[in-house]
C-alpha cells in the first residue's frame, strides 16, 4: 500500500521534474545545466550592484603571521563550470564569493566575501551601527577599516547579534573592547536568549558537532574546482580568533523600538526559525528591512549536517509571513546576514513569499506524507518543490536540501522510528556489514557487484555496497579507493554545497585519513561567559562510568571568584549537581577559582598539585575530588565517520 501512495505521490509531483527529488547524479546534472542556461544574470547583477572597493592586499592575517582568510581562493571560479562542479552550485558559487565593500542604500553598506556571514554597517549620524560582525576579529576589524577608509572614520555606536550563531558575533572583538561595551559606550543589541544559547547550542555534544562540522563545510578540502566550493550558504568560514561579547541591551518583543544616533530602528523577535534566538528589524527612515538568516539566498537547513535541534519548519514560515505583513508594504531594500541584497517592493515581496512557501511547503507536504504512511527515505524519494518554487534560484538546494529538510521535519514530529520492526533493534554497522557482505558471496563478489553498480551509473547503490566492505574490513584497499571514487562523483555532481563537502571530505579520509588541524582550546570569552551550571553539565558528559570510585560521593564546591556554591552528587555513574546548594555533612569542601575548576575538569590539570600550591583548599576527605576529576574522559576529536 505504501508503495502505491508513494507512486501517487510521485504522479502528483511529476511536473515538478527532477530539481528537488533527482537523486540520480546524471539526473541532476541535466536538470542544473538546463537551469543555468535559462539564467537571467539578476542574481550576478545583484551581487555586483553598489561595488565600492575591496582590500589590496587580499590575505588578512592573523597576530603571528598565519591566514585568518584569503580573499583570492575564489579566484578559480571565472569561466564556465568544469566536470567536477555540479553549474548550479558554480553559478552560485560565484555570486557567493564576491567580496568587498557595497553600498546597498543611501546609509547602508555591506562588506561581503570576507566570511561565510556578511557584515552591515548603517550609517546612523555620529557612527556606525554595525550588524553581525562575522565569524573572528580579524576578519570583523579588516571589514571596519575597509568601510572607514573609504566611507570616512566613524566610531561604532551599536553592535547587532542578529542570532545566536558563531558566524554572527565571533567577529565583535575586532569591532568594539568589551570595556566599551561595559561602560555603555557602545551598545551590543540581542535578541532575548542570544547568551543563553550562543553558549549552549554547541557545548554538550560539542566534540562530535566539531568533527561532523568538518564534512558539512569541507574544512580539510582546499578550495578549487576539484575541491571545496564553499558551503552554498557562503564563501568558507574564516579561520582567524574568535570572541564573545555579550550583549548589554536586550530584545524581547516584536514591535520594540530604538534609537541609535539619528536612527529608529523597530524589531522583529523570530525565536525558533534558523536560531533558537533570533531577530530581524525595519529602519523606518531608510524604508529599508534587515532579514537576519531566516531568508536567504538558498533553500536553508532544518537540521545541520553537523548535528543540532531540529528547527521548526512551520514557525520559520510564520514568521516570514509576519514579517511580509510587517515590512512588505513599505520596504525598498532588503538586506540580510547572508546573501545580497534585494531591492523595490514587488522583488522583496516576491522574495519573501516564494521563501516562505517553500519551507510551508516542505513542512505541509512531509507531514501529509507522514501521515499517509510514508518513511523518512520514501518521503525524501517522493518530495519535491512545486515548479514556480524550484526554480526560484534561492529555493534551490545549496545549503539545506529538499531530501534532507524532509528527514528533519520527520524526525521532529514522530522521532527517528519508522514503525517497522526490523528497524526496532538492528545490527549496529561493523557486524550489519559483515553479514551483508558474507550473504553476498563474500568480499571479491561484493566488489563485483559494488564495480557492476559504478559502471552502471548507479553510484548511490555502489556507496552502500562499497561501504558494508569497508565497515566489513577496513584494510581492503579496492574497496576503499572504489568507495572515495564514488564519493567524489557524487560530490562533484552534488547541486548543494554542503553534500558536495560531505563527499568529497569523506573521499579524502578514505584515502589519506582524518586531517589533523590546529587546536584551537577553550574560548576564554566564551567560557566566560558560560554559566557554571552549563560547564558542569559538559563535565557530567565526560564522566566514564567504569573509572567511578566504589562508594557514592557527596562535594560541596566553593568557586571563590564567583561567590558560587554547587552540590556535586556522584552515584551509580551519574554526576548530579545543584547550584545554591551545599551540604553540611558532605564528603568533602573544596574551595577554588573557576578557572582552576575549569583545569581540572576539562584540561587533566593534576588536582594534588594544585592543593599542594594553594590553588584549592580542601576540607574532609582530601581523595574526594580527585576521584571525580580521574573519572573526566575527553572525546576523541578525530573518531572515525567513513570507516570502522
Amino acid at each position: 500500500m505504501r508503495a502505491v501512495i508513494a507512486s501517487l505521490s510521485l504522479a502528483a509531483l511529476a511536473l515538478a521534474g527532477p530539481a528537488a527529488r533527482a537523486q540520480n547524479p546524471a539526473d541532476a546534472l541535466e536538470e542544473a545545466r538546463r537551469l543555468v542556461a535559462a539564467d537571467d544574470g539578476l542574481e550576478l547583477d545583484l551581487a555586483t550592484r553598489g561595488f565600492i572597493a575591496t582590500r589590496k592586499d587580499p590575505v588578512i592575517r592573523k597576530a603571528d603571521g598565519s591566514v585568518a582568510y584569503d580573499l583570492s581562493s575564489y579566484a578559480f571560479l571565472e569561466g564556465p563550470a568544469p566536470e567536477s562542479a555540479n553549474p548550479s552550485l558554480w553559478r552560485q558559487a560565484r555570486v557567493l564569493t564576491r567580496h568587498g565593500l557595497y553600498k546597498v542604500a543611501d546609509r547602508i553598506y555591506q562588506v561581503r566575501g570576507f566570511d561565510i556571514s556578511t557584515v552591515s554597517f548603517i550609517d546612523a549620524g555620529a557612527g556606525w551601527i554595525v550588524v553581525d560582525p562575522l565569524t573572528t576579529t580579524e576578519v570583523a576589524r579588516a571589514a571596519l577599516e575597509l568601510a572607514n577608509a573609504q566611507l570616512g572614520e566613524k566610531p561604532v555606536l551599536a553592535v547587532i547579534y542578529s542570532h545566536s550563531h558563531a558566524d554572527h558575533y565571533g567577529g565583535a572583538g575586532g569591532i568594539v573592547s568589551a570595556a566599551d561595551a561595559a561602560s555603555g559606550k557602545v551598545k551590543v543589541i540581542a535578541p532575548e536568549g542570544f547568551l543563553e544559547h550562543a553558549v549552549s547550542e554547541n557545548i554538550i555534544a560539542g566534540p562530535a558537532m566539531v568533527r561532523r562540522a568538518r564534512f558539512q563545510f569541507g574544512a580539510t578540502l582546499p578550495a578549487g574546482a576539484e575541491g571545496e566550493l564553499t558551503s552554498g550558504l557562503g564563501p568558507r568560514l574564516s579561520a582567524g580568533t574568535s570572541s564573545l561579547i555579550a550583549p548589554t541591551v536586550i530584545v524581547k518583543r516584536t514591535g520594540e523600538e530604538m534609537t541609535i544616533g539619528d536612527l529608529t530602528l523597530q524589531f522583529q523577535v523570530t525565536p525558533g526559525t534558523e536560531a533558537p534566538a533570533e531577530m530581524n528589524f525595519y529602519l523606518p527612515q531608510l524604508r529599508a528591512v534587515f532579514m537576519a538568516e531566516n531568508a536567504n539566498q538558498t533553500l536553508h537547513n532544518l537540521l545541520p549536517a553537523r548535528g543540532a535541534l531540529v528547527r521548526d519548519s512551520k514557525a520559520w514560515a510564520d514568521y516570514l509571513t509576519e514579517s511580509i505583513r510587517l515590512y512588505g508594504g513599505k520596504s525598498d531594500v532588503m538586506f540580510a546576514a547572508h546573501g545580497v541584497p534585494r531591492f523595490g517592493q514587488p522583488q522583496i515581496v516576491a522574495f519573501l513569499s516564494n521563501h516562505r512557501d517553500a519551507y510551508k511547503y516542505l513542512h505541509d507536504q512531509t507531514v501529509r506524507l507522514i501521515n499517509d504512511g510514508l518513511t523518512p527515505d520514501e518521503i525524501a524519494e517522493t518530495l519535491a518543490l512545486p515548479p514556480e518554487l524550484a526554480r526560484q534560484w534561492y529555493n534551490r538546494g545549496y545549503y539545506g536540501t529538499v531530501s534532507h529538510n524532509s528527514k528533519a521535519i520527520y524526525q521532529r514530529y514522530i522521532g527517528w522510528y519508522d514503525a517497522n520492526p526490523a528497524h526496532l533493534n538492528p545490527l549496529p554497522p561493523e557486524p550489519l556489514a559483515k553479514r551483508y557482505v558474507a550473504a553476498m558471496g563474500g568480499p571479491k563478489a561484493a566488489l563485483s557487484k559494488a564495480k557492476a553498480a559504478v559502471a552502471a551509473g548507479d553510484l548511490r547503490w555502489a556507496a552502500t555496497l562499497l561501504d558494508h566492505l569497508v565497515f566489513a574490513d577496513p584494510s581492503n584497499q579496492p574497496a576503499r579507493e572504489l568507495l572515495a571514487d564514488v564519493y567524489t562523483r557524487l560530490g562533484y555532481a552534488a547541486e548543494a554545497g554542503t553534500w558536495r563537502n560531505i563527499y568529497l571530505t569523506g573521499a579524502q579520509e578514505l584515502r589519506t585519513g582524518p586531517v589533523k588541524l590546529a587546536a584551537t582550546g577553550f574560548n576564554p570569552q566564551v567560557l566566560a561567559a558560560t554559566p557554571t551550571a552549563m560547564l558542569l553539565d559538559v563535565a557530567a558528559v565526560r564522566v566514564n562510568p567504569a573509572k567511578a570510585p566504589p562508594r557514592p560521593l557527596r562535594i560541596n564546591l566553593v568557586l571563590k571568584d564567583r561567590g558560587e556554591t554547587h552540590l556535586l552528587r556522584l552515584a551509580h555513574g551519574v554526576l548530579v549537581h545543584e547550584e545554591g546548594v551545599s551540604e553540611p555533612d558532605a564528603d568533602a569542601t573544596v574551595t577554588m577559582a573557576r578557572p582552576t575548576l575549569l583545569m581540572t575538569l576539562f584540561a587533566g590539570a593534576p588536582v594534588d598539585k594544585l592543593v599542594a600550591s594553594g590553588s584549592i583548599a580542601v576540607e574532609g576527605d582530601a581523595s574526594a575530588y580527585p576521584a571525580l576529576a580521574a573519572m573526566m574522559e575527553a572525546s576523541d576529536p578525530l573518531f572515525p565517520i567513513v570507516t570502522p
